[in-house]
């Protein structure tokens, strides 16, 4: 497999584990904390993650669909052209006593995306912030895919699975989706 072996190709691949990465914490977070928020009783309860798509929303599926397209068509055709050349999609407000940052390709920074300044200084702390992202993302990534295997094989939450499993590790555990009942 020489999926990394053209430069280009590479640039590419990199931008795309750091994107994944992020929709995958989003993901996460946005699994977690509603069935938290229910389980508190700070909302209501009575929904899940995976049944997601056979709910009423504001809008027949179709317009969501063709909505999300559009939106998510225009991000990623900036995304697209920022790789290819780097700045062309500045969106940095002109203020007189705020330098532009430079531009570095999936870390955009600037008044609009990092506001707490975490992206300036030596390189050295950036660095390190940059690798703890990936790593959180490919942990995200790998938590995604457990919430998606849970909810294929028990039918439940990651948080229902995770209180069974603590009530009952010898039973309730990865081996037994895989043994009859």
């Amino acid at each position: 497999m020489a999926a990394g072996s053209e430069p280009e190709q590479l640039r590419w691949f990199a931008q795309a584990e750091l994107i994944h990465g992020r929709w995958a914490m989003l993901a996460a977070v946005g699994i977690l904390v509603p069935d938290l928020l229910a389980r508190w009783g700070f909302i209501d309860g009575g929904f899940s993650w995976f049944d997601a798509g056979s709910r009423e929303y504001f809008a027949d599926p179709w317009t969501l669909f063709v909505s999300q397209m559009a939106l998510m068509g225009w991000a990623e055709g900036r995304r697209w052209a920022d790789l290819l050349n780097p700045g062309c999609v500045d969106v940095e407000p002109d203020l007189p006593n705020r330098k532009k940052p430079v531009p570095d390709v999936g870390y955009p920074g600037g008044l609009w995306f990092d506001w707490a300044n975490w992206g300036r200084g030596s390189p050295e702390p950036v660095m390190v912030l940059r690798t703890k992202e990936i790593k959180n993302g490919r942990l995200a990534m790998l938590a995604f895919l457990g919430f998606w295997f849970q909810a294929v094989y028990t039918g439940q939450g990651p948080i229902d699975n995770l209180l069974a499993h603590l009530a009952d590790p010898g039973h309730c555990n990865i081996f037994s989706a895989f043994t009859s009942h």
